[in-house]
């Protein structure tokens, strides 16, 4: 048999991933998370928001955190004004990751800012950025992946794969996400104008 053209022994991790903070930093946050933040108990989200500051967080006032959310790189996290963040919610942000003001973003939802060049034979990293618009809800389980922005006050229904940009003020649905109407009826908003 031919052997393949992927070369998973030539990948480097250290090409394509600033990862902001020394090693030891690193570490400590690891130590941090799984004590505070992917453990079940309910640790009050104040202390969670006061430990992701500790390691270089932009975080906003009345912020909820709930259990087991799990969150890679706290230095490269943005959250706005009253963000709530659900239970198992993961956030792979090797790129910022930016999440307005009175955006929720439900139960299990995977916002992966991580990726691999699928073309290169060393599969080298293909990483993007991730950013969450003011007023948007992602739904549960929803993956958003790098390099998206879903629009401000936009809605993204549970279960839904999003890999290109959203558009403002709309609900969105499916795999692959596309726009079913306007969020607000007053708003004349003609999904088919929208651009996806």
């Amino acid at each position: 048999m031919e052997s393949p053209r992927t070369r998973l022994d030539t990948f480097d991790a250290r090409l394509g991933l600033d990862r902001g903070r020394p090693k030891w930093q690193e570490a400590l946050w690891h130590l941090c998370k799984c004590f505070f933040f992917l453990s079940p108990l309910p640790w009050p989200s104040s202390l969670k928001v006061r430990i992701l500051r500790r390691f270089g967080a932009h975080i906003g006032k009345g912020v909820v955190i709930k259990p087991r959310v799990n969150i890679h790189f706290p230095w490269k996290l943005h959250l706005g004004d009253h963000v709530w963040i659900g239970e198992e919610v993961f956030i792979l942000n090797f790129e910022p990751c930016t999440i307005g003001a009175h955006c929720c973003i439900s139960q299990r939802t995977f916002l992966c800012g991580g990726n691999h060049d699928y073309r290169a034979e060393d599969f080298r990293y293909r990483n993007g950025p991730i950013t969450v618009e003011e007023g948007a809800w992602v739904g549960a389980q929803c993956f958003v992946g790098p390099k998206v922005t879903i629009g401000e006050e936009t809605v993204v229904f549970a279960g839904s794969i999003v890999t290109r940009t959203l558009p403002a003020g709309v609900l969105c649905s499916g795999n692959p996400c596309h726009v079913i109407k306007a969020r607000w009826p007053e708003s004349n908003k003609d999904p088919a104008q929208c651009p996806v």
